[in-house]
């Protein structure tokens, strides 16, 4: 997982990125490949 700025760049790598928000934190979750996950932070 990487932890980063600005989430907008990492989600727009993939198609079928997610922006999530758990516990107050934001994520980027992908379920088709799960490499790209990253958190803000």
């Amino acid at each position: 997982m990487k932890i980063v700025n600005s989430l907008k760049t990492i989600r727009s790598r993939h198609k079928s990125c997610r922006l999530v928000r758990r516990r107050g934190r934001v994520y980027v979750i992908n379920k088709v490949n799960p490499k790209f996950k990253a958190r803000q932070g």
